[in-house]
């Protein structure tokens, strides 16, 4: 599993002119999964996001956590985390889960991170998605799952 985190101020996405989810201060997620991935590294992985120390504390120093600061995630679906662009013009795909695989374990992350205290929004799999987002300082982090 891929994901790039970004801390926000606020993001939302929409499918066809429709706002499908929404939120304020906290993590856009946007999360790709690997055809060689193993299913349940999830809780770990929901476990380090979660409480990741990114948002300023009253020093004005990264120290506090997505609970503390009352946020939210947005996790959005992104098979293109996969694109291996090292041959040609045109990104392969060939390292991307396939999308029913993809979308059975982006759920399992989403409920984990639930289940390790967050409130989760999703955007729409499968879906071609407009993503709006304020990146808050910016602050990005590249989270590769199998590292963990």
């Amino acid at each position: 599993m891929r994901i790039v985190l970004q801390r926000v101020s606020r993001a939302a996405v929409r499918v066809r002119g429709e706002t499908v989810a929404e939120i304020g201060t906290g993590f856009l997620l946007l999360v790709g999964v690997g055809g060689d991935d193993a299913f349940g590294q999830y809780d770990r992985l929901a476990e380090k996001v979660v409480h990741l120390r990114v948002f300023e504390d009253e020093a004005g120093k990264m120290n506090r956590a997505l609970a503390e600061v009352g946020g939210e995630v947005l996790v959005v679906p992104q098979f293109t985390l996969y694109g291996d662009v090292r041959k040609g013009r045109r990104p392969s795909w060939a390292g991307a889960a396939p999308p029913d695989v993809a979308r059975d374990r982006i759920e399992a992350f989403a409920r984990a991170l639930e289940a390790a205290g967050a409130t989760v929004k999703r955007g729409a799999f499968g879906e071609h998605m407009e993503v709006d987002s304020v990146n808050d300082g910016p602050v990005t982090i590249w989270i590769e799952g199998a590292a963990l």
